[in-house]
């Protein structure tokens, strides 16, 4: 099988990013997919790197991987480097060599961990100046950063080109470039539904559970079809992404436990719809990364800035996982309960017609106002 077959690609992508996690490194390698790199990047590629996350990153394998004489850089998404301060390259990601970082080779580690995570940046307000490269980034370091994002670490590694000949160490997994650049794709193609029960529920006693696997066996996800909605009308669906502080525990941070409820509630009155319940926890960048963001939040920062600041873009989700389950359950029209209008747009452009946009909203509290009025004002939702 080809590394881009969808099932040996996901579960590749999967393996090297809990690789990353461990503060393993990767070795990422660049085939014919390389080939659809944009032109100046392309001409910069490398044919393979080493690849550590910045974010588990140890002083042991910083000098065993990076050590004297590698051309060892660390990866910041663009912004990133903004907040600290490092000039635009017209690029994105920005490298900055390791052999120019104002730290000596035992505090390395420690500052490229700092520079990577923005909760840190109050405890060392003062660094830098930082030297970067002004050339287009090799895709290899690209693609080493949504590596990093498919594991929900920070956006940031510490990316070491190799030689086509250099010898590459026993313990290194290696992963193929096209497999990383087609993992959204192939995860999202690959689900499957595994199970189902009759599930009754508060608000909704007609109700089954379905649960949907991808071919690389993370988090699945889930559809609550309530009652016995019909195929050949739009029928009311709502997408709710995970939320373990809202749905769970109730946090008034946000609006989202309130809006599963609702949901629920409003499709069971309605008579059927479908709750699809997404494995996409704090829009896309993992609950850990929601941690950070929320102190960031509490530092003044909104959800938009905070997820900025990290390195992320303000909504890291997308909806081909949604529509999937939509047309493996029968259905390829919707009125769609959400007041996100990103949300419309995406599951439109993954083939899923969206004849009606149904409101959607909830009053605010002490805690969330400023995060709805942030949602209102920056991404548009109608609130």
């Amino acid at each position: 099988m080809s590394d881009l077959d969808p099932h040996f690609a996901a579960i590749a992508v999967d393996r090297a990013g809990h690789e990353l996690r461990r503060g393993r490194p990767v070795l990422l390698t660049l085939g014919q997919g390389a080939a659809q790199a944009p032109a100046q990047a392309q001409a910069q590629a490398q044919a393979q790197a080493l690849v550590l996350s910045s974010e588990t990153l140890t002083e042991a394998a910083l000098a065993r991987y990076a050590g004297p004489g590698a051309e060892a850089a660390l990866v910041l998404t663009a912004a990133r480097a903004a907040v600290l301060h490092v000039g635009p390259t017209g690029y994105d990601p920005i490298l900055l060599p390791l052999a120019d970082l104002p730290a000596t080779a035992d505090e390395k580690a420690a500052l490229i961990r700092d520079l990577a995570d923005a909760s840190r940046d109050l405890a060392a307000p003062l660094r830098g100046p930082f030297t970067r490269l002004k050339a287009a980034p090799p895709q290899t370091a690209r693609l080493a950063v949504k590596l990093a994002k498919t594991a929900f670490l920070l956006p940031s590694v510490v990316h070491i080109p190799l030689a086509a000949e250099a010898a590459i160490p026993a313990e290194v997994q290696a992963v193929a470039g096209e497999a990383v650049a087609a993992y959204d794709l192939a995860a999202a193609e690959t689900l499957v539904p595994v199970s189902q029960a009759r599930l009754p529920v508060a608000d909704a006693e007609h109700a089954r559970l379905y649960a949907f696997r991808p071919a690389d066996g993370r988090q699945e996800h889930f559809a609550l079809v309530i009652g016995e909605p019909d195929a050949t009308k739009p029928v009311l669906v709502r997408l709710h992404s995970e939320c373990f502080t809202g749905d769970l525990l109730g946090s008034l941070r946000c609006d989202c436990g309130e809006q599963l409820r609702g949901a629920v509630r409003t499709i069971g009155e309605a008579g059927a719809g479908i709750l699809l319940y997404l494995a996409q926890e704090g829009r896309g960048i993992g609950l850990v990364n929601k941690l950070r963001a929320y102190q960031l939040q509490d530092q003044g920062f909104d959800t938009v800035e905070a997820n900025q600041r990290l390195g992320f873009a303000a909504d890291e989700r997308w909806f081909l996982p949604a529509a999937r389950m939509l047309r493996l359950l029968g259905f390829s029209s919707v009125r769609l309960l959400t007041n996100n209008p990103e949300k419309v747009k995406g599951l439109e452009a993954c083939g899923i017609a969206v004849a009606e946009r149904v409101p959607h909203k909830f009053p605010p509290n002490a805690h969330n106002e400023a995060y709805l009025a942030a949602k209102r004002k920056k991404s548009g939702h109608y609130l």
